[in-house]
């Protein structure tokens, strides 16, 4: 498993809604590309996150307990192990492309969304593919046997990069 992180652009403001960032667009774009498109196809989740504010460490909120997460990822791992049981696999994010036509399946709903969102942000046939394994996993943590575009939407805002071209 890769865990990594970078800044948005040179100065690390792009996209803030607390900062100006001071790049020019083209700054932005080399700072991008330092990053293969062939490296950043290869990661699944990619998300922006902002900057924690004081409010935001402060503010008493209901979150939900780290203890019913785990709980809702052990129900999906276990759906995945059943799912794969006796292919010597565990998880979506291991299926060939026999399975992922398999288990995979989509509604003419959801194949219009990623159709659409392939067509306008020219998602690679990697792409695609790690989209439709993110979407079945998001499917298996919602308990649903099948994955809809809810699920589909889901997984293309993890890919958010994509937006950018990378």
């Amino acid at each position: 498993m890769l865990v990594a992180s970078m800044n948005p652009c040179p100065c690390g403001n792009y996209g803030s809604s607390t900062a100006v960032c001071t790049c020019s667009p083209s700054q932005i774009q080399n700072y991008l590309k330092r990053l293969s498109g062939p490296l950043l196809d290869r990661i699944d989740l990619k998300i922006d996150v902002e900057r924690v504010t004081f409010l935001d460490i402060t503010t008493k909120s209901e979150e939900e307990p780290s203890s019913e997460i785990k709980k809702r990822v052990d129900k999906a791992r276990e759906i995945q192990r059943q799912r794969f049981k006796g292919s010597g696999i565990y998880t979506n994010a291991k299926m060939n492309t026999r399975m992922i036509n398999e288990f995979c399946k989509l509604d003419a709903e959801s194949e219009e969304l990623i159709k659409m969102a392939f067509d306008k942000f020219g998602i690679s046939a990697r792409g695609y593919t790690r989209i439709l394994k993110t979407a079945r996993t998001i499917a298996d943590l919602d308990g649903c046997e099948n994955i809809n575009s809810s699920h589909i939407a889901e997984a293309l805002a993890y890919r958010n990069l994509d937006k950018f071209g990378l």
